[in-house]
């Protein structure tokens, strides 16, 4: 009973995580499942549900139909309701009885787009894995069908670094301009930003706030992927110089952009803090790109990261600190962040399945309520949602740092008080 869960909740499931990176890209996404999936999704792990109309359905399978293997009448459903709203797209997620029943869910996708005439797709859910991998999976499929055929890189775009004569930009990080310095657009470069949802990063004025310390640093966002905007703006994503993965959802689009358009990609999130590291990383990849990465055929493995990929890796920390608990990359790099402002130790344990190659040394990859309730009882110092408390020894002092995908909407209004305050001091 190790991975068992008796006081503290499990993160936000696949299924679920696959309707919220497409939940505002104007297409249909059904998830074949009895009604549960559904209820879970609009309830707890969605903050957009009553305030953004999105096309998001159930199947409503019966036992008859699971034992049956009535697949007619699933297609005939979607076709009817397709046909009345007209999406941009169809994608198909699975839950459990349909995954152990075998279902044909690329052969189903395949007879969608016949019958209908729309795009249609499959993601390989089970609701056996986290958000990440079905959020990551759904939004690698968009980079795949709607951005173009990848015959040119940054078709329409900069294609590489512009600069004039008074703003050459130094090969090394450590004698880079200021943020404050690069501003004029002359010399904006391009970027999309990568795995944006908001089960890690909140209501959109999170994200607002992202983009604009980004902004403030020189660079024009194409496309964030995926919350404000839409599958027109992300088809757009060819024409960026370099890709940033602010979470591990935008590994795969990553992965699939380099493929196509021969789009570098680096993995941080620029929290407080970390802004200018994050930039003049970004700019140094950009001033080195020759555009030869691009191999002219789908990449093999999705998650792939290299070590000079990720901007937050730091050496293996002895006796931490501070403990910080949750995703690899926007933990990572807050754990970055604040070894560089004050001068402590953190370590960052992750819960999460998808760790390889985003960890840093000395952060450790966690299965279970059981080890992570061990791991903890030496922490000094915690960060992490609110429903960690419990597991955490009396003896640390604890900071709240919620989550949605770890705690749904309980603590929504907090998170909203304090990116607020962060606003303010942003502005």
């Amino acid at each position: 009973m190790r991975q068992a869960y008796r006081i503290i909740p499990i993160y936000t499931a696949d299924v679920s995580g696959v309707c919220s990176a497409l939940y505002e890209l104007g297409g249909m996404t059904v998830m074949h499942d009895p009604s549960g999936c559904n209820s879970t999704y609009n309830t707890h792990d969605e903050i957009r549900w009553y305030d953004q109309d999105s096309l998001i359905f159930i199947s409503g399978l019966t036992d008859i139909d699971a034992i049956m293997g009535n697949d007619e009448k699933f297609l005939h459903d979607i076709e009817e309701a397709a046909e009345e709203l007209q999406p941009k797209f169809i994608a198909l997620a699975s839950s459990p009885i349909p995954f152990m029943n075998g279902t044909d869910f690329p052969g189903l996708a395949r007879a969608l787009t016949v019958g209908t005439g729309i795009p249609a797709f499959s993601v390989p859910t089970s609701g056996m894995h986290d958000y990440v991998y079905g959020a990551g999976i759904a939004l690698a499929e968009i980079a795949k069908y709607f951005t173009g055929a990848g015959d040119e890189k940054n078709k329409g775009g900069s294609g590489k670094l512009i600069k004039t004569d008074d703003e050459k930009i130094p090969d090394s990080i450590d004698k880079s301009v200021k943020c404050e310095e690069i501003k004029s657009e002359e010399s904006r470069w391009k970027l999309n930003l990568l795995g944006v949802t908001p089960l890690d990063f909140g209501p959109q004025a999170i994200v607002d706030i992202m983009k604009k310390r980004l902004e403030d640093c020189g660079w024009e966002i194409i496309s964030t992927w995926a919350m404000g905007d839409t599958l027109e703006t992300l088809s757009k994503a060819g024409e960026a110089d370099v890709n940033l993965v602010v979470s591990s959802v935008g590994i795969p689009t990553a992965n699939v952009l380099r493929e196509k358009f021969g789009t570098p990609f680096l993995v941080g999130t620029p929290v407080d803090g970390y802004v200018e590291k994050i930039s003049d990383a970004l700019m140094q990849v950009v001033e080195k790109d020759t555009g030869e990465c691009r191999s002219g055929r789908e990449t093999s493995d999705l998650w792939k990261v290299t070590p000079d990929q990720v901007i937050y890796i730091s050496t293996e920390p002895v006796q931490p600190d501070i403990t910080v608990i949750g995703e690899p990359v926007t933990m990572g790099s807050l754990a970055a962040a604040i070894e560089h402002k004050y001068e402590k130790k953190v370590q960052l344990l992750c819960p999460l399945e998808i760790t390889e190659g985003i960890l840093r040394k000395g952060d450790q990859a966690i299965q279970g309520e059981e080890a992570m309730e061990e791991r903890l009882k030496t922490a000094k110092i915690i960060i992490a949602d609110p429903l960690y408390r419990s597991i955490c020894p009396e003896t640390a002092r604890f900071y709240d740092l919620p989550h949605i995908a770890f705690s749904g909407r309980i603590y929504l209004r907090k998170i909203k008080e304090m990116y607020v305050h962060n606003l303010t001091k942003t502005t």
